[in-house]
Protein backbone atom coordinates (compact mmCIF):
# COMPACT_ATOMS: atom_id res chain seq x y z
CA UNK A 1 0.00 0.00 0.00
CA UNK A 2 1.21 3.52 -0.81
CA UNK A 3 2.25 5.41 2.29
CA UNK A 4 1.70 9.08 3.14
CA UNK A 5 4.19 11.96 2.84
CA UNK A 6 3.91 12.58 6.59
CA UNK A 7 4.96 8.99 7.28
CA UNK A 8 7.86 9.25 4.83
CA UNK A 9 9.02 12.41 6.60
CA UNK A 10 8.88 10.60 9.96
CA UNK A 11 10.85 7.61 8.63
CA UNK A 12 13.48 9.97 7.20
CA UNK A 13 13.77 11.56 10.65
CA UNK A 14 14.32 8.11 12.21
CA UNK A 15 17.12 7.17 9.81
CA UNK A 16 18.76 10.55 9.24
CA UNK A 17 18.53 12.14 12.70
CA UNK A 18 17.98 9.26 15.12
CA UNK A 19 20.20 6.88 13.11
CA UNK A 20 17.76 3.99 13.35
CA UNK A 21 18.71 0.96 11.29
CA UNK A 22 16.89 0.49 7.96
CA UNK A 23 15.24 -2.63 9.37
CA UNK A 24 13.83 -0.80 12.40
CA UNK A 25 12.60 2.06 10.21
CA UNK A 26 10.85 -0.46 7.95
CA UNK A 27 9.09 -1.96 10.99
CA UNK A 28 7.91 1.49 12.10
CA UNK A 29 6.75 2.20 8.56
CA UNK A 30 4.81 -1.08 8.43
CA UNK A 31 3.08 -0.23 11.73
CA UNK A 32 2.01 3.19 10.45
CA UNK A 33 0.81 1.74 7.16
CA UNK A 34 -1.43 -0.55 9.20
CA UNK A 35 -2.93 2.56 10.80
CA UNK A 36 -3.50 4.07 7.35
CA UNK A 37 -5.11 0.86 6.07
CA UNK A 38 -7.37 0.73 9.11
CA UNK A 39 -8.51 4.33 8.60
CA UNK A 40 -9.09 3.80 4.87
CA UNK A 41 -11.31 0.82 5.61
CA UNK A 42 -13.00 2.26 8.69
CA UNK A 43 -13.75 5.69 7.20
CA UNK A 44 -14.23 4.64 3.58
CA UNK A 45 -11.60 7.14 2.44
CA UNK A 46 -9.37 7.02 -0.62
CA UNK A 47 -5.76 8.08 -0.83
CA UNK A 48 -5.09 10.91 -3.25
CA UNK A 49 -1.36 11.50 -3.16
CA UNK A 50 -1.67 15.01 -4.55
CA UNK A 51 -4.12 16.02 -1.79
CA UNK A 52 -2.05 14.21 0.88
CA UNK A 53 1.15 15.96 -0.21
CA UNK A 54 -0.64 19.30 -0.22
CA UNK A 55 -2.06 18.62 3.25
CA UNK A 56 1.35 17.72 4.64
CA UNK A 57 2.95 20.78 3.04
CA UNK A 58 0.33 23.03 4.63
CA UNK A 59 0.80 21.41 8.03
CA UNK A 60 4.57 21.57 7.75
CA UNK A 61 4.60 25.25 6.76
CA UNK A 62 2.17 26.16 9.51
CA UNK A 63 4.15 24.09 12.01
CA UNK A 64 7.37 25.86 11.09
CA UNK A 65 5.60 29.20 11.61
CA UNK A 66 3.99 28.07 14.84
CA UNK A 67 0.49 28.19 13.29
CA UNK A 68 -2.30 25.64 13.27
CA UNK A 69 -4.03 24.39 10.15
CA UNK A 70 -4.98 20.94 11.44
CA UNK A 71 -8.67 20.37 10.82
CA UNK A 72 -8.89 23.22 8.27
CA UNK A 73 -7.46 21.36 5.27
CA UNK A 74 -9.86 20.88 2.36
CA UNK A 75 -10.72 18.40 1.02
CA UNK A 76 -10.48 16.12 4.11
CA UNK A 77 -7.39 13.89 3.94
CA UNK A 78 -5.94 10.97 5.84
CA UNK A 79 -3.08 13.26 6.84
CA UNK A 80 -5.60 15.61 8.45
CA UNK A 81 -7.36 12.69 10.15
CA UNK A 82 -4.13 11.30 11.59
CA UNK A 83 -3.02 14.71 12.85
CA UNK A 84 -6.41 15.24 14.55
CA UNK A 85 -6.58 11.71 15.97
CA UNK A 86 -7.67 11.45 19.57
CA UNK A 87 -7.06 8.65 22.04
CA UNK A 88 -10.38 6.97 21.19
CA UNK A 89 -9.49 6.72 17.49
CA UNK A 90 -6.12 5.16 18.32
CA UNK A 91 -7.65 2.81 20.89
CA UNK A 92 -10.00 1.66 18.14
CA UNK A 93 -7.01 0.93 15.91
CA UNK A 94 -5.19 -0.96 18.69
CA UNK A 95 -8.35 -2.92 19.44
CA UNK A 96 -8.49 -3.84 15.75
CA UNK A 97 -4.89 -5.07 15.96
CA UNK A 98 -5.52 -7.08 19.13
CA UNK A 99 -8.16 -9.09 17.26
CA UNK A 100 -5.40 -10.32 14.94
CA UNK A 101 -3.68 -12.29 17.72
CA UNK A 102 -0.41 -10.38 17.76
CA UNK A 103 1.95 -11.26 20.60
CA UNK A 104 2.21 -8.84 23.54
CA UNK A 105 5.74 -7.92 22.41
CA UNK A 106 4.54 -7.05 18.89
CA UNK A 107 1.65 -4.98 20.28
CA UNK A 108 4.07 -3.14 22.55
CA UNK A 109 6.24 -2.29 19.56
CA UNK A 110 3.26 -0.98 17.58
CA UNK A 111 2.31 1.22 20.53
CA UNK A 112 5.94 2.41 20.71
CA UNK A 113 5.76 3.32 17.02
CA UNK A 114 2.69 5.47 17.61
CA UNK A 115 4.33 7.11 20.64
CA UNK A 116 7.42 8.01 18.61
CA UNK A 117 5.36 9.26 15.68
CA UNK A 118 3.16 11.57 17.75
CA UNK A 119 6.11 12.86 19.80
CA UNK A 120 7.81 13.79 16.54
CA UNK A 121 4.62 15.32 15.12
CA UNK A 122 4.13 17.41 18.28
CA UNK A 123 7.71 18.71 18.12
CA UNK A 124 7.11 19.66 14.48
CA UNK A 125 3.83 21.41 15.46
CA UNK A 126 1.95 19.08 13.13
CA UNK A 127 -0.47 18.16 15.93
CA UNK A 128 -1.99 20.20 18.75
CA UNK A 129 -1.49 17.48 21.36
CA UNK A 130 -0.12 13.96 21.69
CA UNK A 131 -3.03 11.48 22.03
CA UNK A 132 -0.65 8.65 22.98
CA UNK A 133 -0.09 10.20 26.42
CA UNK A 134 -3.52 8.79 27.35
CA UNK A 135 -2.74 5.24 26.19
CA UNK A 136 -0.81 2.84 28.40
CA UNK A 137 1.42 0.04 27.16
CA UNK A 138 0.14 -3.34 28.43
CA UNK A 139 2.40 -4.99 30.98
CA UNK A 140 4.43 -7.81 29.46
CA UNK A 141 5.65 -10.93 31.15
CA UNK A 142 9.44 -10.77 31.45
CA UNK A 143 11.18 -13.19 29.14
CA UNK A 144 14.64 -14.25 30.18
CA UNK A 145 17.23 -14.25 27.42
CA UNK A 146 18.28 -17.73 26.40
CA UNK A 147 21.84 -18.98 26.68
CA UNK A 148 23.47 -22.26 25.71
CA UNK A 149 26.28 -24.09 27.49
CA UNK A 150 29.99 -23.72 26.85
CA UNK A 151 30.06 -27.34 25.62
CA UNK A 152 27.35 -26.54 23.05
CA UNK A 153 29.25 -23.44 21.97
CA UNK A 154 32.38 -25.54 21.43
CA UNK A 155 30.46 -28.02 19.27
CA UNK A 156 29.01 -25.22 17.16
CA UNK A 157 32.27 -23.31 16.68
CA UNK A 158 34.12 -26.43 15.54
CA UNK A 159 31.50 -27.24 12.87
CA UNK A 160 32.74 -25.13 9.90
CA UNK A 161 35.57 -26.61 7.82
CA UNK A 162 38.07 -23.76 7.58
CA UNK A 163 40.09 -25.21 4.70
CA UNK A 164 38.29 -23.07 2.11
CA UNK A 165 37.39 -19.39 2.07
CA UNK A 166 33.68 -19.72 2.89
CA UNK A 167 34.24 -22.29 5.63
CA UNK A 168 36.99 -20.13 7.13
CA UNK A 169 34.65 -17.15 6.93
CA UNK A 170 31.90 -19.03 8.74
CA UNK A 171 34.19 -20.15 11.55
CA UNK A 172 35.55 -16.62 11.93
CA UNK A 173 32.00 -15.26 11.99
CA UNK A 174 30.79 -17.62 14.69
CA UNK A 175 33.95 -17.17 16.75
CA UNK A 176 33.52 -13.38 16.51
CA UNK A 177 29.85 -13.45 17.55
CA UNK A 178 30.64 -15.48 20.67
CA UNK A 179 33.97 -13.78 21.46
CA UNK A 180 32.56 -10.24 21.34
CA UNK A 181 28.81 -10.57 21.97
CA UNK A 182 28.09 -8.15 19.13
CA UNK A 183 24.73 -8.09 17.36
CA UNK A 184 24.50 -9.79 13.97
CA UNK A 185 23.71 -6.37 12.40
CA UNK A 186 26.97 -5.08 13.89
CA UNK A 187 28.84 -8.13 12.59
CA UNK A 188 27.81 -7.67 8.95
CA UNK A 189 28.53 -3.93 9.21
CA UNK A 190 32.19 -4.56 10.07
CA UNK A 191 34.86 -3.41 7.63
CA UNK A 192 38.40 -4.74 7.35
CA UNK A 193 39.78 -1.51 8.79
CA UNK A 194 37.66 -2.06 11.92
CA UNK A 195 39.98 -4.92 12.87
CA UNK A 196 42.74 -3.78 15.24
CA UNK A 197 45.11 -6.75 15.12
CA UNK A 198 47.87 -5.29 17.36
CA UNK A 199 45.25 -4.27 19.93
CA UNK A 200 43.33 -7.54 19.51
CA UNK A 201 40.05 -5.66 19.23
CA UNK A 202 37.23 -4.65 16.88
CA UNK A 203 35.72 -1.22 16.36
CA UNK A 204 31.96 -1.77 16.34
CA UNK A 205 29.20 0.60 15.23
CA UNK A 206 26.18 -0.04 17.40
CA UNK A 207 22.70 1.40 17.68
CA UNK A 208 22.53 5.09 16.91
CA UNK A 209 25.89 4.77 15.10
CA UNK A 210 27.67 4.83 18.46
CA UNK A 211 31.12 3.30 18.23
CA UNK A 212 32.73 1.09 20.84
CA UNK A 213 35.91 -0.97 20.99
CA UNK A 214 35.44 -4.61 21.94
CA UNK A 215 38.26 -7.04 22.71
CA UNK A 216 38.77 -10.15 20.58
CA UNK A 217 39.66 -13.47 22.17
CA UNK A 218 42.67 -15.37 20.84
CA UNK A 219 40.53 -18.04 19.14
CA UNK A 220 38.41 -15.46 17.32
CA UNK A 221 41.47 -13.45 16.27
CA UNK A 222 43.19 -16.57 14.95
CA UNK A 223 40.05 -17.51 13.02
CA UNK A 224 39.80 -14.03 11.46
CA UNK A 225 43.49 -14.05 10.52
CA UNK A 226 43.14 -17.45 8.83
CA UNK A 227 40.00 -16.33 6.99
CA UNK A 228 41.65 -13.13 5.72
CA UNK A 229 44.74 -15.06 4.63
CA UNK A 230 42.64 -17.46 2.53
CA UNK A 231 40.40 -14.62 1.32
CA UNK A 232 43.31 -12.50 0.07
CA UNK A 233 44.72 -15.49 -1.79
CA UNK A 234 41.39 -15.96 -3.58
CA UNK A 235 41.64 -14.38 -7.03
CA UNK A 236 37.96 -13.41 -7.18
CA UNK A 237 36.70 -12.84 -3.63
CA UNK A 238 39.96 -11.43 -2.32
CA UNK A 239 40.10 -8.41 -4.61
CA UNK A 240 38.40 -6.03 -2.15
CA UNK A 241 40.28 -7.44 0.83
CA UNK A 242 43.63 -6.96 -0.90
CA UNK A 243 42.91 -3.52 -2.31
CA UNK A 244 42.85 -1.77 1.05
CA UNK A 245 40.08 0.48 -0.21
CA UNK A 246 37.82 2.24 2.29
CA UNK A 247 34.85 0.34 3.75
CA UNK A 248 35.82 -3.10 2.40
CA UNK A 249 33.49 -5.53 4.23
CA UNK A 250 35.18 -7.90 6.64
CA UNK A 251 32.74 -10.74 5.98
CA UNK A 252 31.90 -11.21 2.31
CA UNK A 253 29.41 -13.39 0.46
CA UNK A 254 30.28 -15.76 -2.38
CA UNK A 255 30.17 -12.85 -4.82
CA UNK A 256 32.57 -10.71 -2.80
CA UNK A 257 29.88 -8.32 -1.52
CA UNK A 258 28.86 -7.60 2.06
CA UNK A 259 27.23 -10.52 3.84
CA UNK A 260 23.64 -9.98 5.00
CA UNK A 261 22.14 -10.70 8.43
CA UNK A 262 19.82 -13.23 6.80
CA UNK A 263 22.79 -15.08 5.32
CA UNK A 264 24.42 -15.30 8.76
CA UNK A 265 21.23 -16.85 10.11
CA UNK A 266 21.13 -19.39 7.26
CA UNK A 267 24.75 -20.38 7.86
CA UNK A 268 24.11 -20.77 11.57
CA UNK A 269 21.09 -22.99 10.84
CA UNK A 270 23.28 -25.18 8.64
CA UNK A 271 25.86 -25.78 11.37
CA UNK A 272 23.24 -26.32 14.06
CA UNK A 273 21.84 -29.16 11.98
CA UNK A 274 25.30 -30.59 11.40
CA UNK A 275 26.14 -30.85 15.11
CA UNK A 276 22.63 -31.75 16.27
CA UNK A 277 21.86 -28.61 18.29
CA UNK A 278 18.46 -26.98 18.78
CA UNK A 279 17.51 -25.32 15.47
CA UNK A 280 15.83 -22.44 17.34
CA UNK A 281 19.26 -21.17 18.45
CA UNK A 282 19.81 -17.78 16.79
CA UNK A 283 22.76 -15.41 16.37
CA UNK A 284 21.29 -13.46 19.29
CA UNK A 285 21.57 -16.61 21.43
CA UNK A 286 25.33 -16.35 21.02
CA UNK A 287 25.13 -12.78 22.33
CA UNK A 288 23.10 -13.95 25.32
CA UNK A 289 25.55 -16.80 25.93
CA UNK A 290 28.50 -14.39 25.78
CA UNK A 291 26.98 -12.19 28.50
CA UNK A 292 25.84 -15.09 30.66
CA UNK A 293 29.18 -16.89 30.55
CA UNK A 294 31.05 -13.69 31.44
CA UNK A 295 28.81 -13.11 34.47
CA UNK A 296 29.02 -16.78 35.46
CA UNK A 297 32.78 -16.39 35.61
CA UNK A 298 32.84 -13.24 37.71
CA UNK A 299 32.75 -10.34 35.25
CA UNK A 300 31.20 -7.18 36.69
CA UNK A 301 27.92 -5.89 35.34
CA UNK A 302 29.26 -2.50 34.20
CA UNK A 303 31.95 -4.12 32.05
CA UNK A 304 29.42 -6.45 30.43
CA UNK A 305 27.16 -3.44 29.78
CA UNK A 306 29.96 -1.66 27.91
CA UNK A 307 30.88 -4.77 25.94
CA UNK A 308 27.29 -5.31 24.84
CA UNK A 309 26.77 -1.64 23.97
CA UNK A 310 23.72 -1.30 26.23
CA UNK A 311 22.70 2.26 27.04
CA UNK A 312 20.96 1.24 30.24
CA UNK A 313 22.38 -0.97 32.98
CA UNK A 314 18.88 -2.34 33.60
CA UNK A 315 18.99 -4.00 30.16
CA UNK A 316 22.19 -5.82 31.10
CA UNK A 317 20.76 -6.77 34.50
CA UNK A 318 18.38 -9.12 32.70
CA UNK A 319 21.29 -11.51 32.35
CA UNK A 320 21.84 -11.65 36.10
CA UNK A 321 18.52 -13.50 36.39
CA UNK A 322 20.06 -16.35 34.41
CA UNK A 323 23.11 -16.59 36.61
CA UNK A 324 21.02 -16.20 39.78
CA UNK A 325 18.70 -18.99 38.66
CA UNK A 326 21.70 -21.21 37.94
CA UNK A 327 23.04 -20.57 41.43
CA UNK A 328 19.59 -21.30 42.87
CA UNK A 329 19.40 -24.60 41.03
CA UNK A 330 22.86 -25.59 42.24
CA UNK A 331 21.94 -24.62 45.80
CA UNK A 332 18.66 -26.54 45.72
CA UNK A 333 20.35 -29.67 44.42
CA UNK A 334 23.38 -29.57 46.74
CA UNK A 335 22.35 -28.07 50.08
CA UNK A 336 20.92 -30.60 52.56
CA UNK A 337 18.41 -28.13 53.93
CA UNK A 338 17.53 -26.24 50.74
CA UNK A 339 14.11 -27.81 50.33
CA UNK A 340 11.53 -29.14 52.73
CA UNK A 341 11.56 -32.93 52.84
Amino acid sequence: MTTLPIVEAFLSYLTDERHFSPYTARCYGADLRQLIEHLVEDRGMQINQTHEQSAFNQLDRAGADGGDVAGKIQPPTLTDLICNADADLLRGFLSHLSEQSYSPATMARKIATLRSFYKWALRRNLVKSNPMTLIRTPRQAKRLPRAITVEQIERLLSAPDDNDVLGARDRAMLETLYSTGIRVSELVDLNIEDLDEPGEALRVRGKGKKERLVPLGSHALAAIRRYLQILRADGRLGEAASSGRHASPLFVNKHGGRLSSRSVRRKLDKYLREVGLDPSISPHTLRHSFATHLLDNGADLRSVQELLGHQSLSTTQTYTHLTTQRLRNAYDSAHPRAEAG
